[in-house]
Order: structure tokens, then C-alpha cells, then sequence
């Protein structure tokens, strides 16, 4: 059994309806709870556009912070909220460390490292996957962690997403 924090509180998993984890967040919050869902900034494509949106970090959960004295009954019956996460039959403490690491990273916006910035046209190494041998163009990011290139291929061009750590600049 954990210890309980300093302040008499502890934080705890809570699993969320399919698709309504802010919902239940907000509805959390209007009861006055201490909740925290982490979240990273990423990009997708929305009808042709890249847009920036938040997702978070752990669909279908979030974290609450309870003491022993709080009513813990409405909880259960908060729009959104599926259940409280047990084991052994109790609920499971989530050390306050971890939320504390999970609050610094997803404050920080998620950028690729500086070595790896990238302009469009400019020629790629593929040195890994079944596109091993081939050089491709850059053409843009897709998210932190991968790029589209442009490659020579089955006698036509063809744009192919690739991991970022499967590439590099090619040497001169």
C-alpha cells in the first residue's frame, strides 16, 4: 500500500467514456475536483489543411487528485467518466512524480531536434527500411517525427512517409 502525499491527497486514474474525456474533465471541474488530462500538441490534416490540434497524451483517461475526505460517490456518476482504475480492489494511486513529469512535458511544444531541420527540395538518404538504398526529396514534415519525400520509383514519382531516424542529408 502507497503512502498518502504530504497535503492528504492523492492522484488517481480515472477511465473515461469512449471519446469524452474532456467532457468528463469539464464536467470534473464544475464539481470543483483537481483534475489533470495531459496533452501534446500535434499536426494532422483536416479536409486538404495541416492544422494544429491538441490530443491527449492517454485517450480515454484522465487523472484526478483526491483526499480521503472528498465525496467520492459523484464521481461515478459524472457524465463521462467511465470508472475509477482499481487494482487489487482499491483505487491506484498514481505517484505525484509522474504527474509532475507528465505536466513539464506536455507543456513543452513538441518540435524536431535542431539537426534535423530540414528544407524542402533538398536530397535524402534513405539508410534503413525496405527503402533502404534510395535517395529521395524532402518535401515537408508530417508531425515531429516523420517526413515526406519525394522518390524515383516503379518508373514514376511517389510521395512516401517515412521515420525521421531513417534518413539523412546526403553527403557532399
Amino acid at each position: 500500500m502507497q503512502t498518502v502525499s504530504r497535503n492528504g491527497s492523492n492522484w488517481y486514474l480515472l477511465q473515461c467514456k469512449p471519446r469524452q474525456d474532456e467532457r468528463a474533465q469539464f464536467n470534473l471541474l464544475q464539481q470543483d475536483y483537481t483534475t489533470f488530462r495531459p496533452q501534446l500538441m500535434s499536426e494532422r490534416i483536416v479536409r486538404g489543411k495541416r492544422l494544429k490540434v491538441l490530443d491527449s497524451l492517454f485517450p480515454g483517461y484522465l487523472f484526478i487528485q483526491l483526499s480521503s475526505d472528498d465525496n467520492w460517490a459523484p464521481i461515478r456518476s459524472t457524465r463521462g467518466v467511465s470508472r475509477i482504475v482499481e487494482f487489487n480492489h482499491e483505487p491506484a494511486i498514481v505517484h505525484g512524480q509522474v504527474i509532475e513529469h507528465l505536466r513539464e512535458r506536455s507543456l513543452k511544444p513538441v518540435l524536431p531536434p535542431a539537426n534535423h531541420t530540414l528544407e524542402p527540395g533538398e536530397t535524402l538518404n534513405i539508410v534503413q527500411g525496405p527503402f533502404s538504398p534510395l535517395e529521395g526529396v524532402f518535401m515537408s514534415m508530417q508531425g515531429a517525427e516523420r517526413v515526406m519525400i519525394l522518390l524515383q520509383f516503379l518508373n514514376r514519382q511517389q510521395h512516401v512517409c517515412v521515420p525521421l531516424n531513417v534518413v539523412e542529408r546526403q553527403r557532399q
